[in-house]
């Protein structure tokens, strides 16, 4: 998508809660520059998370597949209308921008707000045919927003209340803030909804790389494990679409199931982990290590498929699987206290996610170290080794390097973006929440 670089876009600031924060907004038009600047003091000095929104005109192709689409009658899509309609009142560059009932809505979430949610809740997805690149709908191959549009502050907008449902913290923030408009239900669902979607994209691919690697296998045991928890989904996404319309769980989902399925395969993750931490510091310090020693400990790992990457994949499907869940309960604890509604969450949240993010890091651990490895030929009484068993030990050696590619640990909490398309109809389409 290409932007036009004078392009007007309006921006609005919104508290989580009822704040004093610093009068710096003002009315005054920015570069995307400063309005990143901005988001970092007040997310410093101001009381409560402060998130920004601005909204940009809705690309012609947008691929809709990525995101979780969301009716008019949603409390998202509600509060998402009623900040529209009440800001276009007090704001002709609002107004302007948002009279054509539709447009690409683009919160962010600044670093230090983001870090409640846990390191590994949000994390980059690599755009095919870019190596390192990051896809969202508003930024390029690099990551880097197309275009240089002016960025003009909504200054006292009304608030963005709850519609038909609880949890309602609404009203313009107090003096020495007045263009912080309260709206934590819109924040709430936002991350909530972009965090699921982010979650269930990892989903896919782990079933994509899964599904590859049985074919080649034709394991069983394996397949089953696989099938258990690729069964989990329906009920996830049902008690998806129950939560984010603000109804009450019941157990005819069978959401409960769907859990200890995914606690089983994450036992089994940490057991696997377990036995490969324990492989790996039995191996001699600063020697090279015979490629049939490490195949014992980690079948196929010097192959396309094998074992070891599918247990990999399996690790990954329940973890994303799981991290889905979690969204889903903190929501849920959000909205049985609706005066308390952001901190819920993001308290609900981080708590469950420290056990993930503890279990991702030991897998990209071992990753590291696998990769790190220098690798020996068989030991035998040849003092040669033939064609073969060279090209296979470079094959392998050359696999096995690329076992740290990506790898991320203990990662920067960086800034995150999560954007809604919203159409005609007041229907909205969320997309992963993303690392700027």
């Amino acid at each position: 998508m290409t932007e036009d670089r004078k392009a007007i876009v309006p921006v609005w600031t919104l508290a989580t809660g009822d704040v004093r924060g610093p009068a710096l907004t003002g009315d005054e038009p920015m570069t995307a520059e400063r309005l990143a600047e901005l988001r970092g003091v007040l997310a410093v000095l101001a009381d409560e998370p402060i998130a920004t929104l601005e909204v940009h005109p809705l690309p012609d192709q947008l691929d809709r597949s990525r995101g979780i689409p969301l009716d008019a009658a949603s409390p998202l899509a509600q509060h998402l209308s009623q900040l529209i309609t009440q800001s276009a009142r007090n704001s002709s560059v609002a107004a302007t921008a948002t009279a054509a009932s539709e447009g690409l809505y683009r919160m962010v979430v600044p670093a230090k707000v983001a870090a409640q949610f846990g390191q590994g809740i949000i994390r980059p997805m690599a755009a095919k045919g870019a190596a390192d690149g990051i896809r969202g709908a508003l930024v390029n191959s690099t990551g880097s927003i197309v275009g240089q549009p002016t960025f003009v502050p909504v200054g006292k907008a009304a608030a963005a209340g709850a519609v038909g449902g609880a949890g309602a913290t609404a009203g313009v923030a107090v003096a020495g803030s007045a263009a912080l408009t309260v709206a934590a239900p819109l924040v709430l669902m936002a991350v909530a909804v972009g965090a699921s979607a982010n979650a269930d994209y990892k989903r896919q691919q782990a079933i994509e790389h899964i599904t590859e690697l049985l074919e080649q296998l034709h394991e069983q045991k394996l397949e089953d494990e696989h099938s258990e928890l690729d069964g989990c989904r329906d009920a996830i996404d049902k008690a998806t679409a129950i939560l984010l319309d603000q109804g009450k769980l019941g157990v005819s989902l069978g959401l409960d199931s769907a859990v200890h399925a995914i606690n089983t395969a994450l036992g089994a993750a940490d057991r696997r982990l377990a036995r490969w931490q324990s492989a790996l510091d039995k191996l001699p310090d600063a020697k090279p290590v015979e490629i049939g020693t490490l195949t014992k400990s980690f079948p196929g790992v010097d192959d396309h498929g094998g074992t070891f990457r599918t247990h990999l994949e399996l690790a990954a499907l329940a973890i994303a699987l799981k991290r889905r869940v979690i969204v889903l309960q903190a929501v849920e604890h959000a909205q049985d206290d609706p005066d308390n509604l952001f901190e819920n969450f993001a308290r609900a949240l981080k708590r469950d996610q420290q056990r993930l993010d503890e279990l991702e890091s030991s897998i990209a651990g071992v990753l590291e170290r696998l990769s790190a490895l220098e690798l020996a030929g068989p030991q035998g009484l040849r003092p040669v080794f033939t064609t073969g068993e060279v090209d296979r030990l470079m094959r392998a050696a050359n696999r096995i390097h690329k076992l740290g590619d990506g790898v991320m640990v203990n990662s920067r909490t960086t800034d995150v973006a999560i954007e809604i398309a919203r159409n005609k109809d007041g229907s909205v389409v969320v997309f992963p929440a993303l690392p700027m």
